[in-house]
C-alpha cells in the first residue's frame, strides 16, 4: 500500500480517473493499489484545489441562457431515518442537496451549492450565479419556491426568468416501487422580463443531474456508496465538476464545456488536474 506522502503524479492520476468514472473509494483501492484512507485524503486536498480554481476561473461568463437544479442525496442516513443518537454523533447526518447552474449553449456549469434545500441555500447560490455574469440572461428554474426570491434578490429586474413546473401522476401499469412517476403535462410561468418560450426548459440542468449519478458513486441509488461525510460529499462534487468542465469531451460540442464557453483555451488531461495540487 502507498501513503499520501508517496504517491507520486502517475498514481494520484490513476486514483483521480477512477473517482471521476464513478468508482467508490474502497473499489478505487482496490484497482489502485492505494489505501483508502491515502485515496480520502488526496479527495480532501484535490476537491478543495478544484473547488478553488473553479471559484476563480468561472468568471466573466457570456452566458446567455441559464437553467437551474437540485439533486438529492443523503450523508450517513436518510433524514427519516436519523434518530437522535445519529444526529448527535453525525450533525451533517441526512439529505444533502446539491444546486447546480448549467449554461444551455456551452453546457457549463458555472456554479453550485452543496447543502439544504432551504431559502438561505437558495439566496446564496443565486448571489454566486450572478456574480459570474457579465450580461442580461434568460433562467429557467423549477417551482421551487425559494427560488423566486433569491432570484429577485440576486438579478432585481436585469433578467428574462420564467418557472417551469412539470405535471406528475402515476403510471397504473408501473412498478411501484422503482419507477418514475408519469408526467402528465408542463406549465410555465413568465416572472420576470420577457423569457422567449422556445428557451424556457430545465432539459440539459436534468441530464447534467443523471451525469451527475452516473459518475459520483456516492449519487448512486440503492447501494451503500453514499457519503458518510458531508465535508467529503461536497470535496467530491467539486472534482466532479472539474472533470465535467475541463477534461470530460462534451458528445455533441466534441469540446469540453470550458472550451465551449471561451474559459480555456485547450483540452485538460487529468494530469492537469494533479497539478493543481501544486
Amino acid at each position: 500500500m502507498s501513503n499520501m506522502n508517496r504517491l507520486d503524479s502517475a498514481r494520484r492520476v490513476q486514483v483521480l480517473k477512477a473517482l471521476a468514472e464513478g468508482m467508490s473509494l474502497r473499489g478505487t483501492a482496490r484497482l489502485t493499489g492505494v489505501a483508502r484512507m491515502t485515496i480520502e485524503k488526496l479527495l480532501r486536498d484535490l476537491g478543495a484545489a478544484c473547488a478553488a480554481y473553479q471559484d476563480q476561473a468561472l468568471r466573466n461568463l457570456h452566458c446567455r441562457r441559464i437553467e437551474c437544479d437540485e439533486i438529492w442525496a443523503f450523508c450517513y442516513a436518510k433524514r427519516k431515518n436519523v434518530t437522535q443518537a445519529i444526529a448527535e454523533k453525525h450533525p451533517d447526518a441526512g439529505d444533502v442537496w446539491t444546486w447546480t447552474a448549467i449554461d444551455a449553449d456551452s453546457k457549463l456549469v458555472l456554479s453550485w451549492l452543496v447543502g439544504s434545500r432551504d431559502a438561505g441555500a437558495a439566496y446564496t447560490f443565486m448571489q454566486d450565479v450572478a456574480s459570474r455574469l457579465t450580461n442580461r440572461v434568460q433562467l429557467t428554474t423549477d417551482a421551487h419556491k425559494p427560488y423566486l426570491a433569491a432570484v429577485e434578490d440576486a438579478f432585481g429586474s436585469d433578467i428574462d426568468y420564467a418557472v417551469l413546473q412539470k405535471i406528475y401522476g402515476t403510471d397504473p401499469d408501473a412498478e411501484k416501487r422503482y419507477s418514475p412517476a408519469k408526467c402528465l403535462g408542463l406549465k410555465c410561468d413568465a416572472i420576470t422580463g420577457n423569457p422567449d418560450p422556445k428557451h424556457i426548459s430545465t432539459s440539459y440542468v436534468e441530464r447534467q443531474n443523471l451525469t451527475m449519478r452516473m459518475h459520483l458513486r456516492r449519487f448512486t441509488r440503492l447501494t451503500n456508496g453514499f457519503s458518510k461525510k458531508a465535508e467529503n460529499h461536497a470535496h467530491a462534487v467539486a472534482i466532479h465538476f472539474m472533470w465535467y468542465n475541463f477534461v470530460k469531451v462534451h458528445q455533441t460540442l466534441r469540446m469540453t464545456p470550458a472550451m465551449a464557453a471561451a474559459v480555456t483555451d485547450r483540452l485538460w488531461e487529468a494530469e492537469d488536474v494533479i497539478a493543481l495540487l501544486d
